[in-house]
């Protein structure tokens, strides 16, 4: 009788055969001009664009419609089904049942955590909440009027400039190498980028910092709502509804796959620079109207229209494209955004608490005119997790333009999750697109004298400021 072990033993050994013996998946190409044949190797519907090169050819591909970048397994969307997972698991089941932290072990390490993991690393993250005195006081120093995420931008950059052992600039390419190095700089950014948020709308404000309640049973997002609303009572507790529906939109935030600023952290890592600097830029990937700034765009838009009479006007507007439409369609969904179902059952949660806002009308309103319309439908434009959730952080009383920030609290164990990655990918290099140059040919140098201008440039418009100033100058020589 044969063992079980050796069953399965035997049984892996023939999947292995068969595998060997599967025949490979090959594209052909032929070149019309030179008839030259070039059979491409395909894994996993992907073909290395490199390999064009050996017919001269370059892929031109501006946006990366159809550019694979990288080999990921962190998150997998399909565009056509509406389908999130995060490592697998379906966002539905994740943002019903799971934690933001939960999530982010999940982003991080691959799996879900055991209950100790879950509390070790929760312990871990809440205990690097608290910033160094100078970031503070960098924050105090700037306009109140600030943009939230410019200051976000500024704050990260800065904030990296405070370890200089694991600034690879500074201590070398090979810091990262060192898994203690990387843990610490995870647990610093998943810890300081609520604090950092905070500060800043404590600022914006007018009001004196609440600094982390560590120590207490308080949850990540939980500590992060108390130092936003305590009026300096440290036991202050913010409504456990209002908690889990910002927690849950946290986890809808986690990751996306390579989006404009999660693409930003791998083409910056790339250059071996600090993960803080990598940040920064992303952030300001981010900050951007077309990507995380699209929920305040969409209040924004929402304001505009005015009332619920004016939306027949308004999509009227949009189809004769005298009006943009934010919060519609998506790069990547050709269905309804997953994550915009679970954030429109989750307004009304918050809706009962805190009101319903009065644009909620006009937001329900345009989506059943758009949903009904051959225009948008042919397009395939359904809202997004953007058109909803700007509307929920509305309701809770958050500045419209601190709305990205809170995307980028939730971004935060994504970009990390594909930091990590692209450390230890065996593919790496750092990010070198190339360009499709259609520009001057050689030319020779025209001597100064001898140049006619045929450039759109305008010496003639002066500002009135500047008109002024002159002016003022004139006068003082009389």
């Amino acid at each position: 009788m044969v063992s079980s072990e050796a069953s399965l033993h035997y049984i892996r050994q023939n999947d292995m055969e068969a595998s060997k013996k599967k025949k490979k998946k090959t594209l052909k190409v032929i070149d019309n001009q030179t008839g030259q044949e070039l059979t491409l190797e395909l894994h996993n519907n992907t073909i290395r664009a490199v390999d064009l090169a050996k017919l001269g050819v370059t892929v031109y591909d501006p946006g990366f419609l159809n550019t694979a970048s990288c080999i990921s397994r962190i998150t997998y969307i399909d565009g056509d089904k509406g389908i999130l997972r995060y490592r697998g698991y379906p966002i539905e089941e994740l943002a019903e049942k799971s934690t933001f932290m939960e999530v982010s072990f999940l982003l991080l390490y691959g799996e879900l955590p055991t209950s100790r993991e879950l509390e070790h690393f929760t312990h871990r993250v809440l205990r690097h909440t608290f910033l160094k005195q100078s970031l503070v006081d960098i924050i105090k120093a700037t306009p109140k009027e600030s943009h939230p995420m410019g200051l976000l931008v500024s704050m990260l950059a800065a904030e990296g400039t405070l370890y200089p052992d694991a600034n690879p600039a500074i201590s070398g390419g090979d810091v990262y190498n060192s898994p203690r190095v990387r843990e610490k700089q995870i647990l610093r950014l998943l810890g300081t980028m609520p604090t950092l948020a905070a500060f800043v709308y404590r600022h914006k404000m007018g009001r004196p910092f609440n600094y982390p309640a560590y120590g207490g049973s308080r949850s990540y997002t939980e500590n992060f709502m108390y130092m936003l609303d305590s009026m300096e009572d440290p036991s202050y507790r913010p409504n456990a509804t209002l908690v889990k529906a910002l927690d849950t939109l946290f986890v809808l935030h986690a990751d996306h796959e390579l989006n404009c600023s999660t693409a930003a952290v791998r083409h910056l890592t790339s250059s071996d620079v600090d993960v803080f600097t990598a940040f920064s830029g992303a952030a300001g990937a981010l900050y951007g109207p077309l990507h995380g700034g699209a929920n305040e765009a969409v209040l924004r838009m929402l304001e505009r229209i005015g009332s619920v009479e004016k939306v027949p006007a308004f999509i009227e507007a949009v189809k004769n494209r005298k009006a943009r439409l934010m919060g519609f369609g998506h790069r990547v969904y050709k269905n309804y955004d997953p994550r915009a179902r679970i954030v429109r059952k989750l307004a009304y949660q918050v809706f009962e608490i805190c009101g319903k806002d009065p644009l909620i009308e006009i937001a329900t309103t345009l989506e059943e005119h758009a949903l009904k319309d051959n225009y948008f439908i042919e397009r395939k434009l359904y809202p997004n997790v953007d058109f909803y959730s700007g509307l929920i952080y509305k309701a809770m009383g958050f500045p419209t333009d601190f709305f990205t920030i809170l995307f980028a609290i939730g971004r935060t164990p994504g970009w990390l999750a594909h930091w990590l990655e692209y450390l230890d990918d065996p593919d790496k290099k750092i990010a070198r697109p190339k360009q499709n140059y259609l520009g001057s040919d050689q030319r020779s140098y025209i001597p100064l004298t001898q140049r006619n201008s045929s450039v759109k440039y305008s010496t003639e418009y002066v500002s009135p400021a500047e008109k002024r100033r002159v002016n003022g100058f004139a006068v003082a020589k009389m």
